[in-house]
């Protein structure tokens, strides 16, 4: 997928009118890119619309308009686009209350590096776990972490024939997978890869 540029995004004011249209849009395309993993585990799947959607909120939020602050977002975003032979995901431990959420935290530390996908009869690809800076200390490990999940050419081509997906996470005190994922999930990662 084709990284974005500044050519790709709308000014505040044309974004300001558009914003609900492109806002529904967005909602619905990430509905097959989301995947629950167990009670309290969640994989957001990455691509050039979703991260375009998270570019055009952070310049709404924060007001950016000059060229140096939209370039430093673009920066940012842009390498959690799929480069054609991986899936790139936000993963997201949820708990809504607060303290059960601490516990949880500090219990899984390490499960990042836990998370995994695996095609058809291939083996498990564990993710590479937040390539940008250190989401986890030695107490817990952080609610939110950005995954890259790296395949080989003969899974790419697989996935693009229709082989079955799996997702799961080993960790020893989170242990869930769904085997196989629903087929919108499969079709709409399918379509990430080249």
């Amino acid at each position: 997928m084709d990284k974005l540029t500044r050519q790709d995004l709308y000014s505040l004011e044309q974004y300001a009118t558009r914003r609900s249209e492109i806002r529904s849009r967005v909602m619905a395309h990430k509905k097959d890119r989301k995947v629950h993993i167990g009670p309290s585990a969640t994989l957001y799947f990455e691509d050039r619309e979703t991260i375009q959607y998270q570019i055009q909120e952070m310049l709404r939020a924060e007001r950016i308009f000059e060229a140096h602050g939209i370039q430093d977002e673009l920066d940012a975003y842009n390498p959690l686009i799929p480069d054609g032979a991986n899936w790139k995901a936000t993963f997201m431990i949820e708990e809504p209350d607060v303290e059960l959420r601490h516990a949880l935290l500090a219990g899984l530390i390490g499960i990042e590096d836990c998370v995994w996908v695996r095609i058809d009869r291939h083996d498990a690809v564990h993710a590479f776990a937040d390539e940008d800076l250190d989401r986890s200390t030695t107490d817990k490990t952080s609610a939110v972490h950005f995954l890259r999940f790296e395949l080989s050419a003969q899974m790419v081509q697989d996935m693009k024939q229709g082989a079955s997906l799996s997702i799961g996470i080993d960790h020893p005190d989170y242990q869930h997978q769904l085997e196989p994922v629903a087929d919108r999930v499969r079709i709409a990662l399918a379509a990430d890869l080249d």
